[in-house]
């Protein structure tokens, strides 16, 4: 299949280029590099440095002509939607509606189908504080933060181009995703700062008191999901709609924490600050749908994940690599 994905020099999009080569799929990942790594990408795999609603962009992925997108380039941190929703809505909600829209222009004249478009949306932010505990698909949206917001308008866009001129797609609603790759200093994760600070023997910041939990999902799960949606749709099956990509299972940050720090053997000491803007007190996605339609299922278990992730960060630390 010919591939494309977006954000594909990033943290989860590396990992998802990476399967789809191992798979000998043709693939051309677009990114503009604000926060993924040009190191990132395979060697020999096509690579257009521009934004999504760049015409260099929307050009490269009119003439690749595409059977399926993975779209995961995107504004990732919570904070950041809040201090700057202006840029989060240029990012998450501008920027997507131009896409589709050089889509709608460039493709859906041509005799071939119109690519199936993967979009990464959130889980651990779309649903906002709720006792629906682990949270479906068909719960109230009420996020607590503009970037889960404008998340959701990409969800709306995607039903409206596909009801307007049949574009097919699927939303994989993330839960929190960790693992190899996350920069702690340019991207929202827990996990990839804790990790940063305990090898480092620094001491680890909690906003909040900690209690907050949320639905932690190894990347790997992820890149299975995404390969799962794909196949479903090579079937027939129509998936025109959204999956909860979680387990189901609620963390909280201090228990997160301490696990860490036993995977670690690190002493690092644990801090306390005031609760930030836009920070959901629970959170925990149920992935039946997922489970039953795209017949993928979560494997990695969380303490295993913090060991691969653990073992990626020990490495690059020992070998002074910044990215």
């Amino acid at each position: 299949m010919r591939i494309v994905v977006t954000g594909g020099a990033g943290f989860i999009g590396s990992h998802i280029v990476e399967r789809l080569i191992q798979e000998g799929h043709e693939v051309l990942v677009i990114d503009d590099l604000s926060s993924g790594f040009r190191s990132n990408v395979p060697a020999g795999v096509d690579f257009i440095e521009a934004s999504i609603d760049a015409a260099a962009a929307t050009d490269a992925i009119t003439a690749f002509q595409p059977e399926s997108i993975v779209h995961t380039a995107a504004q990732i941190s919570v904070r950041t939607s809040m201090e700057d929703p202006g840029f989060d809505a240029q990012v998450n909600v501008v920027g997507f509606l131009k896409l589709l829209n050089a889509l709608r222009v460039g493709l859906s004249d041509k005799s071939q189908e119109l690519p199936h478009l993967i979009f990464l949306s959130t889980g651990g932010a779309i649903y906002g504080d709720t006792e629906l505990i682990p949270t479906e698909e068909d719960a109230p949206i009420l996020p607590e933060s503009l970037y889960g917001l404008h998340k959701r308008f990409g969800e709306l866009y995607l039903d409206f181009w596909h009801r307007m001129i049949g574009l097919p797609y699927s939303v994989l609603r993330l839960g929190n995703v960790y693992g190899p790759r996350q920069n702690p200093h340019g991207e929202a994760g827990v996990v990839a700062i804790f990790a940063e600070r305990l090898l480092k023997e620094e001491s680890c910041t909690i906003f909040g008191d900690g209690s907050q939990t949320r639905d932690f999902i190894y990347v790997g799960d992820v890149v299975d999901a995404v390969v799962a949606a794909m196949n479903r749709k090579k079937e027939g099956v129509e998936l025109s709609g959204c999956f909860n990509v979680g387990t189901g299972i609620e963390t909280s940050v201090h228990e997160l924490f301490e696990m860490m720090r036993q995977v670690s053997g690190s002493s690092s000491e644990l801090v306390f600050a005031p609760a930030r803007a836009g920070e959901q007190k629970r959170s925990a996605i149920s992935p039946r749908s997922a489970e039953r339609i795209l017949h993928w299922k979560a494997l990695e278990s969380l303490r295993s994940g913090l060991e691969r992730t653990f073992e990626f960060y020990s490495g690059r630390s020992s070998s002074g690599a910044s990215a």
